[in-house]
C-alpha cells in the first residue's frame, strides 16, 4: 500500500495532506525517515510513525453529532469554551470532523477516521448537498428567494442556494423560516448569503448532509452511522447528483 494511502486509511490525513507530512519529514517507517511519495508499506508488518507516534489502520468509524449552539468545532479552544470533542466518548476523540459548523450554528456534524472519503465529501467538485433550516429577520419576497437561487455576489465570488423554501413567518411578521441547500461549503456561507439579501440569520441549523438527516439524534447527542449510511456517503461523492433522503427533521420540533 502506498504510504500516503496508509496515512489516509489510518485517519491521520487525506492523501494530499499525507504527502505534505512526508515532504515535511514527519513520517518514519520502521525508524527510517520516508519522504519519497511513491513509497509503499505493508500494514501487517511495518511500523509507521507520524511525529514520533505510531499510526495504525483501524476499522472505518463514522459518527453523527447533533451539535448544540455555543459549542466550538475544534479540538481545543483558547477561551476554554466547550468543544464538539467534549461531547464524544474518549475513544472517538481521535476522529476528524467533516466540515465545520461555527459556534452559533447547530445541527448535523460528522466525524470519521476515513481521510479520503472525508476529503471527497468536502471537495466542491463533488457537489454534496448540505440542507439548512434557518430563522431570518424579516419576510423575504419571492424575488429575494429567486435571487438566492440565481446567485448573489459575495466577497469570494458568486454564491447560490438550491431548493430554497419559505416555511412561514414568525414573531408577527418580523422573522421567517427558510430551508435551503448549499453545495460548496464555504466559510459562513449561509449567513453571508442571507445577510447580502437583507435577511440576516437569527438562528441556523444544519439538518442534512448528503444522504443523511438528524433523525433520532437529540441536541448534544451522537450515534454511529449504519453500514448503509456509510455506503450512501460513498455513493454521494461518485454521483453527479447525490440524492437527499426524505427529510423527516423538518417538523415543528426542529424550528430554529
Amino acid at each position: 500500500m502506498r504510504l500516503q494511502k496508509f496515512l489516509s486509511r489510518a485517519g491521520v490525513a487525506s492523501r494530499r495532506e499525507g504527502e505534505r507530512l512526508m515532504s515535511q519529514g514527519r513520517v518514519r517507517v520502521n525508524g527510517d525517515l520516508v519522504t519519497e511519495l511513491g513509497s509503499r508499506v505493508d500494514p501487517r508488518s511495518d511500523l509507521v510513525e507520524v511525529d514520533g507516534k505510531p499510526v495504525h489502520i483501524r476499522p472505518p468509524r463514522w459518527i453523527m453529532l447533533n451539535k448544540p449552539r455555543g459549542v466550538v468545532t475544534s479540538r481545543r479552544d483558547h477561551a476554554d469554551r466547550p468543544t464538539v470533542y467534549s461531547l464524544l466518548d474518549p475513544s472517538d476523540r481521535s476522529l476528524r470532523y467533516v466540515g465545520r459548523l461555527d459556534r452559533d450554528t447547530e445541527g448535523l456534524l460528522l466525524f470519521t477516521n476515513e481521510g479520503d472519503l472525508q476529503h471527497a465529501l468536502l471537495h466542491p467538485s463533488s457537489g454534496v448537498p448540505r440542507r439548512y433550516r434557518t430563522l431570518v429577520r424579516g419576510v423575504p419576497s419571492p424575488r429575494t428567494l429567486e435571487r438566492l437561487e440565481s446567485g448573489v455576489e459575495l466577497e469570494d465570488g458568486v454564491a447560490r442556494a438550491h431548493d430554497v423554501r419559505f416555511s412561514g413567518s414568525r414573531r408577527a411578521g418580523r422573522a421567517s423560516v427558510l430551508s435551503l441547500v448549499l453545495k460548496e461549503g464555504r466559510k459562513r456561507e449561509v449567513r453571508r448569503l442571507l445577510r447580502a439579501v437583507g435577511h440576516p440569520v437569527v438562528r441556523l441549523r444544519r439538518i442534512g448532509f448528503g444522504p443523511l438527516t438528524l433523525k433520532g439524534v437529540a441536541p448534544g447527542e451522537w450515534r454511529a452511522l449504519e453500514t448503509d449510511e456509510i455506503r450512501a456517503l460513498r455513493h454521494a461523492v461518485t454521483s453527479r447528483s447525490p440524492a437527499i433522503l426524505p427529510d423527516r427533521s423538518m417538523g415543528r420540533s426542529d424550528t430554529p
